[in-house]
C-alpha cells in the first residue's frame, strides 16, 4: 500500500487544516440533517394534533424530510468543495457548483 493514501498529518500527528475542514463539513451536514428531521417531526405532530389525524402528517413530513436532507447535504458538500479548491492567481478556474446546476 502506498503512503500517499494515508491522511496527511502535521507535526506531532496533529490533523492538518484540510482534515479539520472535512470534519467541519461532516458535522455541519449531520447537524443540518438532525435539525430537518426534528423540525419535520414536530410539524407533523402539530398538524396531526390540530387536525385530529393520528399518524398521517408525522409519517408524511418525516418521509418528506429525507429528500430535503439529501439535497441540503449535496449543497453543503458542493460549497465545501468549491471553497476547498485551491485557486491559482492568473488562471481561469471551472466552478463545479455551477456546472452541476446547469446539468439539472
Amino acid at each position: 500500500m502506498s503512503q500517499s493514501n494515508l491522511p496527511s498529518e502535521g507535526p506531532k500527528g496533529k490533523p492538518t487544516v484540510n482534515n479539520l475542514a472535512l470534519y467541519s463539513v461532516g458535522a455541519e451536514v449531520g447537524c443540518a440533517t438532525i435539525i430537518i428531521v426534528v423540525v419535520a417531526l414536530f410539524v407533523g405532530i402539530g398538524l396531526d394534533t390540530l387536525l385530529g389525524t393520528k399518524p398521517v402528517f408525522i409519517i408524511l413530513f418525516t418521509l418528506g424530510s429525507a429528500p430535503l436532507s439529501i439535497y441540503i447535504t449535496y449543497k453543503l458538500a458542493m460549497r465545501a468543495v468549491k471553497s476547498a479548491t485551491p485557486q491559482v492567481p492568473g488562471t481561469k478556474q471551472a466552478k463545479p457548483v455551477e456546472e452541476e446546476e446547469k446539468s439539472e
